[in-house]
């Protein structure tokens, strides 16, 4: 017994390998979404910072007037005071005790505002 082979199939290798990428696209180098159409511009680079926003009034600059502030606080009932106060309701205390926790301040959100533009800086949520 003589091992010649596999029977030929009819399978003809390819001449050549297929082109590369380059050669496919007409050698254009392909685009980025983020390569920037217009040139960019050399001059005065603005440095921003998120300044962390917490319960109490915060030293920062404002990004609507640039001034440097100290930040102006109010609060509201936050979710968990309306919560806590429809659970205080389900459970039979509904005569005026579910009101309870808009009164705390540990269920109340602080909303922070620059003074001198009146500027939405942000919300602390609790």
């Amino acid at each position: 017994m003589t091992k010649d082979g596999p029977p030929p199939y009819g399978f003809v290798p390819p001449q050549s390998a297929p082109p590369s990428y380059a050669q496919a696209v007409g050698g254009v180098p392909p685009s980025s979404p983020f390569t920037p159409q217009q040139p960019v511009l050399t001059g005065a680079q603005i440095v921003t910072t998120v300044v962390p926003i917490g319960p109490q009034s915060t030293h920062m600059i404002c990004p609507s007037c640039h001034a440097e502030v100290n930040t102006k606080t109010t609060t509201s009932p936050g979710m968990i005071a309306y919560v806590s106060g429809f659970l205080i309701g389900l459970f039979g205390c509904w005569l005026g005790c579910c009101l309870i926790p808009c009164c705390i301040d540990e269920c109340m959100d602080v909303h922070h505002t620059c003074p001198r533009c009146e500027a939405y800086l942000g919300r602390h949520r609790r």
